[in-house]
């Protein structure tokens, strides 16, 4: 299957992101290649853009798909998280800004072997980078039922993750959990028909919380936050696109902890802290599609836009 992408909130991106001529960008989430194209062809003509992802696939089509910028563009093969590792920046060298598109893109949700979709019968692997890592199924195999409940709940928000967890194990007592069907049907033994919600899967949840710890999905945001802002020259920024609470409540808390100004004791008369804010926040709220694009494109529908400018 061809490696296609449809950037999400394509104008708001490159509005709070204003690439220019000269300045040095980074894609950390490249997938088509939808948000670099637009950043490589606005920043023309000599701005330079780094593109991350673990999915070789992706470099692969992206590389082919965008040849003509020639050397504006580098491909880099690794996580977003290790960019203040893997950029050939020199000594003391910045970014002027970094794009994050979270989540996992539609060709990796649309190609069944991958096991990211509940709606195909396949493997359940769910690794960004397939030649990296424990799979899906060496968590559902391996984890103690109380560890599969936690995933389960903090990264599903699945209220039946308890029982989920219980039936995964009396499961795999029999046979291996390996493929994405035999998950699903698990869960929908596991979860009382008449407690379904109308317009939700019930394997929803827990496929989403497999493929984040899988990934390791939040902890690599929070690292990659981190590293982003740390790189940025002044008056560089920083946009992030998130599609569900957990991403973004990561992104909304980093940028309020990294804009904080002094943080003494509010009885103390004047500051001894010394600290001081290293970003401005440009979005006050999270920025959300409007109808038009979730018209065209209904897996943008819960995306979330936050930017920040470095101080």
């Amino acid at each position: 299957m061809e490696f296609r992408h449809t950037p999400v909130m394509p104008e708001e991106a490159l509005s709070f992101l204003a690439p220019r001529s000269g300045g040095v960008y980074v894609d950390g989430t490249l997938g088509g290649g939808g948000h670099s194209r637009l950043i490589l062809e606005t920043s023309s003509p000599n701005g330079i853009l780094y593109a991350f992802d673990r999915d070789q696939t992706a470099l692969a089509a992206a590389g082919k798909r965008l040849a003509a910028f020639g050397d504006r563009f580098h491909l880099i093969h690794a996580n977003f998280a290790e960019m203040a590792e893997a950029l050939p920046l020199s000594a003391g060298a910045g970014i002027d800004g970094f794009l994050l598109d979270l989540g996992v893109s539609s060709h990796q949700l649309d190609t069944a072997e991958r096991g990211f979709s509940f709606q195909n019968d396949a493997p359940l692997d769910m690794r960004m980078d397939t030649g990296s890592g424990p799979s899906a199924v060496d968590l559902l195999n391996e984890l103690p039922e109380t560890e599969l409940d936690r995933i389960i709940r903090e990264y599903g928000e699945e209220r039946w993750s308890r029982r989920i967890a219980r039936f995964i194990v009396e499961a795999r007592a029999m046979a291996p959990v390996m493929t994405t069907l035999r998950l699903v049907d698990i869960i929908k033994r596991a979860i009382p028909r008449g407690a379904r919600e109308e317009r939700l899967h019930p394997a929803t949840r827990t496929f989403q919380a497999l493929r984040i710890a899988t990934n390791d999905e939040l902890g690599s945001l929070k690292r990659g936050l981190a590293a982003g802002v740390a790189l940025l020259k002044p008056g560089g920024r920083g946009v992030v696109i998130s599609f569900h609470s957990l991403e973004d409540r990561i992104v909304k808390h980093s940028f309020r902890e990294l804009a904080r100004g002094c943080v003494c004791p509010r009885e103390l008369p004047l500051c001894v802290c010394g600290h001081v804010p290293l970003i401005h926040i440009l979005t006050s709220r999270a920025v959300r599609t409007n109808n038009s694009e979730t018209e065209s494109n209904p897996r943008a529908r819960s995306a979330r836009l936050r930017a920040v400018e470095k101080k």
